[in-house]
């Protein structure tokens, strides 16, 4: 699991969110959520908006960058 992955599942605990529950959130599957967040598939930027939006709320220092990259 690369660092990118980490960051993205450990923003998500923070905010104590479940894979369903993001997933939801973006309009995609849980399935699709969880491949995303392993690594086996990849964020779209749409996606990638919308997620540093979402952990704003835990850190309103969050950049696109700072998670993705």
């Amino acid at each position: 699991m690369n660092e990118t992955i980490n960051k993205v599942a450990g923003y998500r605990a923070m905010l104590e969110m479940s894979q369903k529950e993001v997933a939801d959130y973006l309009g995609i599957t849980s399935q699709s959520y969880s491949n995303k967040e392993r690594g086996i598939r990849s964020f779209n930027d749409k996606e990638k908006v919308m997620l540093k939006e979402l952990f704003q709320k835990a850190n309103s220092d969050l950049t696109i960058d700072s998670i993705f990259f």
